[in-house]
């Protein structure tokens, strides 16, 4: 796993600062996926991007292929995955309950469904400010119900930095500044998984 942190490093020197966090959110979604977990994701604008993306990265081959061990018919053309959702991919429920209930929660009411009974699953949290209102209500719903926040924000954490077990406070204060940021430490993650469950 070193060697991937320390080749984001390398290729990003300002990330240096982020190590340590970088570091405990890999151990944080290790575990998570060990004991049968899952990852959800949440943002808005290109942090709701990058929260598909991320999903995109973890459901399939990365940059390891992912063999099934079964070799049947149709189990041989699929790949290993590690499960992870974005709350921002559900067009029916998320404008729905916008309309009818306060959009405010729209995040949380589905780290509500999902992770109730899942103490195990993890809320990956984005947002440049750390003060998007709906991600904030997200990680203060996966508080109430007891599974584990990784936020990443820019340099000043915003309200994410208090509620999340660890925050990622990338070293940028513009909001593009801070999204060209993201998207190293989220590869840089997923790649470290990846390699524990599938090199």
């Amino acid at each position: 796993m070193n060697n991937i942190l320390n080749s984001l490093t390398q290729r990003c020197p300002d990330l240096s600062c982020c190590r340590e966090s970088i570091l405990t959110a890999y151990y944080y979604m290790e575990k998570c996926f060990e004991n049968g977990g899952k990852l959800l994701t949440c943002g808005n604008g290109g942090s709701a991007a990058d929260a598909d993306h991320i999903v995109g990265e973890l459901m399939k081959g990365f940059m390891l292929e992912r063999k099934p061990s079964s070799q049947s018919e149709v189990l041989s053309h699929l790949q290993g995955g590690l499960p992870a959702i974005s709350l921002c991919a559900h067009t029916g429920l998320m404008t729905a309950f916008a309309n009818d209930c306060d959009s405010e929660y729209v995040f949380a009411q589905q780290v509500y469904a999902y992770s109730s009974d899942c103490k195990n699953d993890i809320l990956l949290a984005l947002s440049t400010s750390g003060n998007a209102k709906n991600v904030v209500r997200a990680a203060q719903t996966a508080n109430e119900i007891g599974i584990k926040t990784i936020a990443i924000t820019g340099e000043n954490g915003g309200a994410l930095s208090e509620l999340a077990d660890v925050c990622i406070k990338l070293p940028e204060n513009e909001t593009y500044k801070i999204q060209e940021l993201t998207v190293p430490v989220y590869h840089c993650l997923c790649a470290m998984v990846e390699k524990r469950f599938f090199g």
